[in-house]
């Protein structure tokens, strides 16, 4: 790789490029530009606030977007692209464009009540406040969504091609091979691992040399806990003393995940059986979207978890509770009696979660359990480094719940297995670059992979454009 000189394909970091948020890698030769992901930054204000920016090149100059999958930091800065003027398809497989319809309304929906909610409470500092866009802009977006099946090798603009392949991550999850004017780039999108309770895990490295592999680091670092009893101890012991557990979960994956661990414990007599209140309309939907893809077989999913549950309920030991509206949601804001609620946002940036944790965190009987990634600069981050307090809807709310963290239940490959699964390459590639993790992540990432396997990597720097 090189500088950019105007003679050759280039690549372009224009998000996730020392975060973890913000996915947008941008392709370009001549008049055709290729969009890869169009995610949201999340985290620090520095961060959330790039979100109004005017994106880096015109959208209407655009050719296409080719989305990896369905979550926020990969495609919610689309509807901001098609509000600003990109008119292009959005490429991607099946179920990523069935979950991405449903997050992407969900954020507009989120982003106009929140905007109502400071208005009346006047402690935003924008006047009036304003939604990033809204839910026009999503259905419009939805729109302009063109599927294709896992395997196939498509055409999406000028002398590029995409063909998905399942990513083992979420439903519908790819990881990206691209032919770009002659050059071959893979793409890992977020990968996922082989322990997936649902899902099978990622296929191997396609054959053959690539000249550029774009891959995540998420966890590049750090080797994930193995599974211990730590998840029901916390579940006993909060209620036993009367207590009840919040666990902030993305609403696309964690949310089932979640609900199968606890069915299996319930059914191994591990842990006391509670009410269990699902409080997310995003995650409700997409339940019922694993639940379809598990009665079709789909080839995403295990095959054990097939035959094992096909025409059957894994998610539901019969205390599940889905509550669908507002006032059904208010009803657990602040509990009485022992029961553990499931609510997006996994972070704690938005959403239901943010009233079920301003109600609970100041009640010492109660505990929240972090089961995902928290990002720099958001509330779950905040409390996983032991604040004493944290700033919700202009005020500051005490901690007095006690905090955990059981990060067993990750869907993003850890070090040892990006690069397991990197080593079922055939070829060396030309570069590697190494993507949505924080600069420390990043940074120990690429330099194991020049040390382990001897490739020319390297965590490129925000904005930074490099020629293929």
């Amino acid at each position: 790789m090189s500088n950019v000189t105007g003679q050759e394909p280039t690549i372009a970091f224009l998000g996730a490029a020392g975060t973890v948020t913000g996915s947008r890698i941008l392709l370009s030769h001549g008049e055709t530009k290729v969009l890869v992901d169009a995610g949201m930054f999340q985290g620090k204000k520095e961060l959330r606030l790039r979100n109004w920016e005017p994106f880096e090149v015109e959208p209407s100059t655009l050719s296409a977007v080719i989305l990896t999958h369905a979550h926020l930091d990969h495609c919610g800065y689309l509807p901001k692209l098609v509000k600003e003027g990109y008119g292009g398809k959005i490429h991607s497989s099946v179920y990523t464009a069935k979950l991405a319809e449903v997050i992407l309304r969900d954020s507009a929906r989120i982003q106009t009540e929140d905007a109502a909610y400071a208005a009346k409470k006047g402690f935003s500092k924008h006047n009036p406040p304003k939604a990033l866009y809204e839910e026009q802009d999503a259905i419009k977006t939805v729109a302009a969504f063109e599927t294709h099946l896992f395997g196939q090798k498509v055409k999406v603009a000028e002398e590029t091609f995409v063909t998905f392949n399942p990513a083992g991550h979420i439903l519908g999850a790819a990881f990206l091979e691209v032919e770009f004017f002659g050059k071959r780039i893979l793409f890992t999108g977020d990968l996922g691992r082989q322990q997936h309770p649902l899902l099978k895990g990622p296929a191997n490295v396609p054959a053959g040399h690539f000249d550029a592999i774009i891959t995540e680091s998420t966890y590049g670092d750090r080797v994930h806990d193995t599974p211990t009893e730590e998840f029901e101890s916390i579940i006993n012991a909060t209620i036993d003393r009367g207590g009840s557990v919040l666990i902030p979960a993305f609403a696309v994956d964690r949310t089932e995940v979640i609900l199968v661990q606890l069915r299996e414990l319930w059914e191994a007599g591990k842990i006391r059986k509670v009410p269990v209140y699902a409080d997310s309309p995003m995650a409700l939907k997409a339940l019922a979207f694993y639940r379809a893809a598990i009665d079709e077989a789909s080839a995403e999913i295990r095959e054990d978890v097939t035959a094992n549950w096909r025409g059957r309920d894994p998610f539901d030991a019969g205390n599940l509770v889905e509550l669908l509206s507002v006032e059904e949601s208010k009803t657990v804001n602040d509990p009485t009696s022992p029961c553990i609620i499931i609510s997006a946002s996994g972070m704690g940036t938005g959403g239901r979660v943010v009233h079920h944790l301003r109600s609970m965190l100041p009640k010492a009987l109660h505990a929240v359990i972090l089961v995902g990634y928290q990002a720099i600069g958001t509330r779950g981050r905040s409390l996983l480094d032991g604040a004493a307090e944290v700033k919700m809807h202009g005020e500051m709310v005490p901690v007095r719940a006690s905090i955990h963290s059981v990060q067993s239940f990750s869907v993003h490959a850890d070090g040892n297995e990006l690069v397991e699964w990197l080593k079922t390459s055939t070829d060396a590639p030309s570069a590697i670059f190494v993507v949505h993790g924080e600069v420390e992540a990043a940074d120990a990432f690429a330099d194991r992979l020049k040390q382990q396997l001897g490739w020319n990597s390297v965590a490129p720097q925000d904005s930074r454009a490099f020629e293929l």
